[in-house]
């Protein structure tokens, strides 16, 4: 497991859980949630950082080791997400986006064709582009096409906490495209994120359930054993599944047969 990286945007990952910074009930909890998950990835929307300095500055609380991941919340085009991305650069928050349309407000599903136009225009800039999608096999295979240092399939709506709803088309991408696959949005449950891992997803990324929880430490910790328990299932490559029984004990040999 020593030798299992991360590999994204040129830069090497020794841990496959990235989080939030949306809905913590004070910023405060941030690195101590990053100490006990050890994320080395975490998002945070450009709205909530100040550029001026005049306010409270999210960036404040997070450690310089841990890569920033901007992303384009709040943007309903693709001119509005590259124009949001090219101020976080601006605003010295490196080269790593995610591609957040989204323009369906009732159950805030991603517009992935606008994300495929935001992909193509930043990857040519030279941004490590991570796409926030519903998980489309032909569109993955375009953003990959396009430049994309990975593609981000939800799991179910954002928010939700209800887990791996679209996991037949998951497996799709996981077998069927080259770059890492990071699960996200939906994953409500330690267990749900060692599900992903187990069916060969890359990473997964995680806010709500663990900003949310009464002690968003202690499950950031839970998280981080759940991704790296799932991940090593994966390694091992799991049992088969059978629709007959199997004994794990010989049927034969016993005693009274002597």
């Amino acid at each position: 497991m020593k030798d299992d990286v991360l590999r994204l945007g040129g830069k090497e990952f020794s841990n496959r859980l990235l989080t939030g910074t949306g809905k913590f009930g004070n910023h405060g909890q941030i690195p101590k949630m990053l100490a006990a998950s050890g994320s080395q990835m975490i998002t945070v929307a450009l709205r909530r950082v100040d550029i001026t300095a005049q306010s409270e500055n999210i960036l404040e609380y997070i450690p310089k080791h841990v890569t920033l991941l901007p992303n384009t919340s709040g943007a309903r085009s693709a001119e509005q997400a590259v124009r949001i991305a090219r101020i976080a650069r601006k605003a010295g928050c490196g080269d790593f986006i995610k591609i957040e349309v989204i323009t369906d407000m009732k159950y805030l599903m991603p517009d992935n064709w606008e994300t495929l136009k935001a992909t193509e225009i930043l990857a040519k800039e030279g941004f490590q582009v991570l796409p926030y999608v519903l998980p489309d096999m032909p569109l993955a295979k375009r953003l990959e096409n396009a430049g994309a240092a990975a593609v981000m399939p939800l799991g179910a709506p954002i928010g939700t906490n209800r887990g791996l709803e679209t996991k037949p088309l998951i497996a799709m991408l996981i077998e069927n495209v080259s770059v890492p696959i990071v699960v996200d949005a939906g994953i409500g449950k330690p267990s749900q994120a060692a599900a992903a891992m187990e069916m060969g997803a890359d990473a997964v990324l995680v806010n709500t359930a663990i900003a949310t929880a009464r002690d968003p430490e202690v499950m950031g910790r839970a998280f981080d054993l759940a991704v790296k328990a799932g991940r090593a299932a994966y390694l091992a490559e799991m049992a088969e599944e059978s629709t007959l029984a199997r004994a794990s004990s010989p049927l034969t040999g016993f005693l009274d047969e002597v």
